[in-house]
């Protein structure tokens, strides 16, 4: 192995603040947790978050879930 082939990344959990269409890293790492499942969502496949809850979600299915226990949408 050279020093091309070695993953930089930093490895664990990050934190990220999720804002509209976007996250700020907070503290590095490489997934975050799925707030439904427990899943680790790596950062380069996060597509589905909550503002206002401050939550990451590791299917479009569980995002919806979740806004529907809250009542955000209708079921």
């Amino acid at each position: 192995m050279n020093k091309m082939d070695r993953d930089l990344r930093p490895q664990g959990q990050a934190v990220l603040e999720y804002l509209d269409g976007e996250y700020r890293v907070v503290r590095p790492g490489s997934y975050v947790v799925c707030a439904m499942s427990g899943m680790h969502i790596p950062l380069e496949a996060l597509r589905y978050w909550n503002v206002d809850l401050q939550e990451a979600y590791a299917t479009p299915a569980l995002a919806l879930k979740r806004f529907q226990d809250r009542g955000q949408t209708p079921k």
